[in-house]
C-alpha cells in the first residue's frame, strides 16, 4: 500500500499519480436564482471538522515497535494480535475491492487510505496500485505487505494485519508503515468494501438508466454535450496504462448512442476536460494545454490548434463563461484567462498565479464563474473567491481554509437573496460543504452533508434547486437544495460494481464526470463502465 496523492493531477504528477454551450451544465443561466422554498436566508455557522472524522481506534491489535526503528515491516511476529478474532476473519470476503481508512496511533493528521483489490482465483492483488509482495489471506488469519518506490527512490513499505468483521463487508485490524527500513506511522484500519452495504438498492428517485456506452481509450473522466452529441475525455492514469484522448458519442438517440470517432495524439495521453462555444470544442490536456477542435460537423471534429503558444502548461479543467475562457493549469500552477469572443481564435489576456508561502504545492484545479466573480477550487490554498473584471488585475475577495483541505470543485447560486457555494474536496471523506459567500472577506459554512469516510466527491452542477454530484464509487448523487442549510438527498444511481472490467482498487474511480444540460438526461462518465445516459428525475 502506498499513499495515493489526493487528485488525479497530482497522482500523474507524482507517478511519471456538455445541447448547445448557451446551456452548459455548470454555468448555466438557470444554475442560479432558484425560487425561495423553504428558507428565508438566515443561517446559523456550523462548525468545520475537516474531512477526516476521527472515529477512535479501530481494533484491539498494534505493531508493536515504538516508532522510529529500524525494521522490517513485514515482520508477522511485530504485530500483537492477541485480543482479535480470528474466528470472524474466517467470514470475510477475501475478493473484492475494499477502501481503507487508516488511523495513525496518535489519532491525529495525517490521516490516509488503502484501496485494496483482491481478485477472485487466487491471483495477487494490489494496493493503490502496488502489487503485494505479501497476500496472506486464510483461515490463519490476513496480513498484506505491498511496497511503493518513489521517483527519488524511497522505498515505502506497508503491511496491514487484520484483527475482526464487526459488521458485513468490513475488515478491522493495525498496520505499519517504514519508510527505507525505519517504522514511520503505525495505527489501526478500517477497510470498507465497495459493495452495497447500506442497504441501498441500484437507484432511488426516479434517476434510471437509459444507456451505457463503453469507452475503449484510457480511463474516462469527463464529458460535454452539445449539438446532440457526447464529447467524453479520457486521461492515461499510469505510463504503463492505455493512453486516453477524445470519444464522440452521437447521442440523438438518447437510448442508442452511436460511436462516431476517438482521437488521441501521440505523446499527449491525458486529456482531462472539455467545454464548447459555437462551433468550436476546447479540450484539456497534459501535454498541449488546450486543444481546439471544429465541431460544425459534430461527429467529426477535426483539429485546429492549440493554445497557448509556447511552452504548453498542463491544463487540468476548463470553466467557458460568455466570452471568457478559464483555464485551470497545474503545472506551472496558473488560472489562464482568454477572450474567446472569436471561438476559433483565443487571445490570451493573462496568467494568473495565487501564492503563498505556505502552500508553495497548491494549484487551482478547477473554477465556476457567476455573476462577475470566479471561484477558484486552489487545492491546499483553498476555496478562492476573486473578481475577474480586469483580467490583468484579478483581485482576491476572499478564502475558505480548513485543516487539509484540497479544494476541488464548485457550484454557485442565488438563494433568498445569498449568494451559496457547493464545494467538495477530493480526498477519502471529501463531502458536500455548503458556504455563504455573499461577504467574500467573512465565508461561513452553514451546511454540509457525508457519506462513507472512505469515499470522495468529484465534481458537482447547480441544476435550480437540484444540486448533483459526482461521487465516485458512490456514483451520481441528487440533492434538493431549496433549504442550502439542509442539502436533502431525494436520488441516485450506484454505478459502482467491482467486478466492472478496468476497476482498478483506487479511491479515484467511479463516476467523475457529469453534465446536465437541460434536454430531460443526466450524462455522467464511470471511469469503468463509461458513458451513462440517465432520465433527469
Amino acid at each position: 500500500m502506498t499513499r495515493l496523492p489526493r487528485c488525479l493531477g497530482a497522482l500523474l504528477l507524482a507517478c511519471p499519480l456538455l445541447l448547445t454551450a448557451c446551456a452548459d451544465t455548470r454555468g448555466a443561466p438557470d444554475a442560479g436564482t432558484p425560487p425561495v422554498v423553504g428558507w428565508d436566508g438566515t443561517s446559523t455557522p456550523i462548525e468545520e471538522k475537516g474531512d477526516w472524522i476521527d472515529r477512535g481506534v479501530f481494533a484491539p491489535c498494534e505493531f508493536t515497535p515504538p516508532l522510529g526503528t529500524e525494521i522490517d515491516c513485514d515482520t508477522p511476529a511485530l504485530f500483537n494480535l492477541s485480543q482479535c478474532n480470528p474466528s470472524a476473519l474466517r467470514t470475510a470476503s477475501r475478493h473484492g475491492i475494499y477502501q481503507t481508512e487508516l488511523r495513525p496511533d496518535t489519532g491525529e493528521y495525517p490521516w490516509s487510505g488503502a484501496g485494496l483489490l483482491l481478485p477472485e482465483g487466487g491471483g495477487t492483488g494490489t494496493s493503490n496500485f502496488d502489487r503485494f509482495t505479501r497476500q496472506q489471506f486464510d483461515d490463519q488469519g490476513m496480513l498484506l505487505t505491498s511496497v511503493f518506490t518513489t521517483t527519488r527512490g524511497v522505498a515505502i513499505k506497508t503491511a496491514l494485519a487484520g484483527c475482526d468483521v464487526p459488521q458485513p463487508h468490513h475488515i478491522t485490524g493495525c498496520y505499519a508503515v517504514c519508510t527505507n527500513g525505519v517504522l514511520t506511522e503505525k495505527g489501526t484500519f478500517d477497510a470498507d468494501r465497495l459493495v452495497l452495504s447500506r442497504g441501498e438498492a441500484e437507484s432511488s428517485g426516479g434517476l434510471n438508466l437509459v444507456s451505457e456506452s463503453v469507452v475503449g481509450i484510457g480511463h474516462p473522466v469527463d464529458v460535454y454535450v452539445t449539438k446532440n452529441h457526447a464529447y467524453v475525455v479520457s486521461i492515461q492514469l499510469k505510463p504503463d496504462m492505455p493512453s486516453g484522448g477524445l470519444t464522440v458519442f452521437d447521442v440523438s438517440d438518447r437510448n442508442h448512442p452511436v460511436l462516431k470517432k476517438v482521437i488521441s495524439l501521440p505523446g499527449d495521453g491525458y486529456w482531462n476536460a472539455a467545454w464548447a462555444k459555437d462551433d468550436v470544442l476546447y479540450v484539456a490536456t497534459k501535454a498541449s494545454g488546450v486543444i481546439l477542435y471544429d465541431i460544425s460537423n459534430p461527429g467529426d471534429p477535426t483539429y485546429i490548434r492549440s493554445v497557448p503558444s509556447g511552452a504548453p502548461p498542463n491544463v487540468h479543467t476548463l470553466f467557458v463563461d460568455g466570452n471568457r475562457l478559464y483555464a485551470m493549469a497545474l503545472r506551472p500552477a496558473q488560472t489562464i484567462i482568454f477572450d474567446i469572443t472569436s471561438p476559433r481564435d483565443p487571445v490570451l489576456l493573462n496568467r494568473v498565479v495565487f501564492s503563498s508561502e505556505e502552500f508553495v504545492t497548491s494549484y487551482p484545479h478547477d473554477s465556476f464563474a457567476y455573476e462577475g466573480r470566479l471561484y477558484i477550487n486552489h487545492t491546499d490554498i483553498g476555496f478562492l473567491v476573486t473578481d475577474p473584471s480586469d483580467p490583468m488585475q484579478v483581485k482576491e475577495l476572499g478564502k475558505y481554509h480548513y485543516n487539509r483541505q484540497y479544494s476541488h470543485a464548485s457550484a454557485v447560486g442565488t438563494f433568498a437573496g445569498r449568494t451559496i457555494a457547493f464545494e467538495g474536496s477530493e480526498q477519502e471523506g471529501a463531502h458536500l460543504r455548503v458556504l455563504d459567500v455573499t461577504d467574500p472577506a467573512n465565508i461561513q459554512l452553514i451546511g454540509e452533508h457525508r457519506l462513507r469516510p472512505t469515499t470522495s466527491i468529484h465534481n458537482m452542477i447547480l441544476k435550480g434547486t437540484k444540486l448533483y454530484v459526482a461521487w465516485y464509487q458512490e456514483g451520481v448523487r441528487v440533492f434538493d437544495v431549496a433549504n442550502p442549510t439542509l442539502p436533502k438527498e431525494i436520488a441516485y444511481f450506484n454505478a459502482y460494481r467491482e467486478t466492472d472490467p478496468k476497476r482498478l482498487g483506487v479511491v479515484y474511480e467511479g463516476v467523475m464526470g457529469m453534465r446536465v444540460p437541460g434536454d430531460g438526461f443526466v450524462y455522467a462518465v464511470d471511469t469503468s463502465r463509461g458513458l451513462l445516459v440517465f432520465n433527469e428525475p
